[in-house]
Parts: C-alpha cells; sequence; structure tokens
C-alpha cells in the first residue's frame, strides 16, 4: 500500500514536468488518430497493410542515419511513398494483396537490415525507433499529429457516406459515382502518415496494435457502424491514457504498456460478450 501511495506521489510530480505533459498529450491524440483511421482499416481489411508500412519504415530510419538527417524526419517521405507505392502494384497485379505485401515487407524489410549493417557506432535512434519512446516527443511531434487528425477527421465525417459505401462494397460505391480511387490513395496517404507519427511513440514493433485492437474490440461492443466508429476513437483515447498513467506508476515503458491496456480491454470486451450470450 505504502508502495502504491509511494507511486502515485512520484506520477503526479512526473506530470509536472514538459515531457511528460507532452506525451500524455501525444497518446491521446495518437489514441484518438490510430481509433478513427482503425476502423477503417479493419473493416476494409487494411490491417496487414499498415503492418508492413511500420516494418518498412525501417528502411527509412535506416536511410535517414546514414545521411546524418533527422531519421524520423526521413520516415514520413518514406512510409507516405512506400503507401502508395504498395497500394499501386496491387491494383495492378491479379496477386492476393496479402502476397503483395507479403513480397515488398519482406523485401523492405532485409533492405533496412542490410543498411542497419552498414551504420558504424553508436545506433540509438534504430532502438527508438523499433521500440518506441513517447516521452521524447516533442511540439512538433504534437502539432504533426494534430494536422494529420484534423485532416483525417475532416476527410472521413465530411464524406462518411461514401466511405461506408466504400467500405462495404467498392462495385457499387463506383456505379453510384464515388470516386473510389481518389478516396482509396487519400486513405492510404492518411493510414501511412498516421503510422508514421505513431512509430515515435510505440515502435515499428507495435505500431500496428495502435491501429488495430481498439477498432477490433468496438466491433465486438457493436455492430451499428457510427456506434462502431465512435466506440473505437473512445477505446483509442482512453487506453492511452489508462496506459500512460500505468507506466508512469508502475516505470515501465509507455508505448508497450499502451498496447497491454488495450490488449486487455479486448481480452475483458470478449470475455463479456461471450457470458452474455451464454
Amino acid at each position: 500500500m505504502t508502495s502504491l501511495i509511494t507511486n502515485i506521489h512520484d506520477l503526479f510530480n512526473l506530470l509536472q514536468f514538459p515531457f511528460m505533459q507532452r506525451a500524455m498529450i501525444g497518446a491521446v491524440l495518437m489514441g484518438t488518430l490510430g481509433g478513427l483511421l482503425g476502423s477503417f482499416t479493419t473493416l476494409r481489411q487494411l490491417s496487414y497493410f499498415s503492418h508492413a508500412v511500420g516494418h518498412a519504415a525501417l528502411v527509412g530510419v535506416a536511410l535517414g542515419v546514414l545521411l546524418n538527417t533527422n531519421p524520423h524526419w526521413m520516415l514520413l517521405p518514406f512510409t507516405l511513398i512506400f503507401g502508395i507505392i504498395t497500394l499501386y502494384i496491387i491494383d495492378q497485379t491479379d496477386l492476393a494483396s496479402d502476397s503483395v505485401l507479403t513480397i515488398v515487407l519482406s523485401g523492405s524489410l532485409a533492405m533496412g537490415v542490410i543498411l542497419t549493417s552498414m551504420i558504424q557506432g553508436y545506433r540509438g535512434n534504430l532502438t527508438a525507433v523499433l521500440f518506441g519512446d513517447i516521452l521524447a516527443i516533442d511540439h512538433t511531434d504534437l502539432i504533426l499529429t494534430l494536422i494529420i487528425l484534423l485532416i483525417s477527421s475532416i476527410f472521413i465525417l465530411s464524406t462518411m457516406r461514401s466511405q461506408i459505401l466504400l467500405t462495404l462494397n467498392p462495385d457499387v460505391a463506383k456505379v453510384q459515382g464515388v470516386p473510389v480511387e481518389v478516396y482509396r490513395y487519400s486513405f492510404v496517404i492518411l493510414l501511412s502518415l498516421a503510422v508514421a507519427v505513431a512509430i515515435k511513440a510505440v515502435g515499428v514493433l507495435l505500431v500496428n496494435a495502435f491501429l488495430v485492437i481498439p477498432s477490433a474490440t468496438a466491433k465486438l461492443m457493436s455492430e451499428h457502424f457510427s456506434r462502431f466508429l465512435i466506440l473505437s476513437v473512445v477505446i483509442g483515447c482512453i487506453s492511452s491514457i489508462i496506459g500512460m498513467t500505468a507506466s508512469g506508476l508502475f516505470n515501465q515503458a509507455s508505448g508497450p504498456t499502451i498496447v497491454i491496456v488495450q490488449f486487455l480491454l479486448f481480452v475483458f470486451t470478449f470475455s463479456w460478450v461471450r457470458l452474455r450470450r451464454i
């Protein structure tokens, strides 16, 4: 009990520091962004796409280190270009999308490993990208995340009916005059940028969880689309706050703690839904 009180006191002290305040705000923004885009990502079966973009980002980071530039700034254009090219390849071949993604991911990941082996000396930047460090985000990261969140919200909400139709039946959407290709590529651009900004917080290895777990949990709770979308955003936001609080209380890495909270919420929701059906 005494230890818990001490940890709570330490947490309140941590919250007085600007870096912790930025981390909390960043976690909320990224959780909200992940919940918003993740809802469409799971329904459109793009979970593996975001996974591929996240892992291929290692190439961009390695290039940044080799070129003596900020790897996180190299990350943004690389993930964007990678996402667009990958979707283009999927559209231009008869291969299944998971096959194309596996090929592209494997090739880019192998390239990333080779480029990483060429880096001499300190590799701390690579470690931070692999495992994330949400406490290191600065005002620029917050502004960038907020801009992407605002653009994503405006894009999704202003085209909601078309987005739903595109998600449920792309052929019908095309017949009814929905600019399917424009919306698909626009969504992939936003998804790639969301992955890029989230990598700094949770790392390449866990970034896909931010997009998939909250929306999957929300899907278990509601079949109604608008309610599902709202729940996905709320779960993404709340799990980030709880995860950051728990990481401060128990002195654990923030990114993985947030993902553990998301995972536990999913397990609890799954168990609750199953029990209700018995």
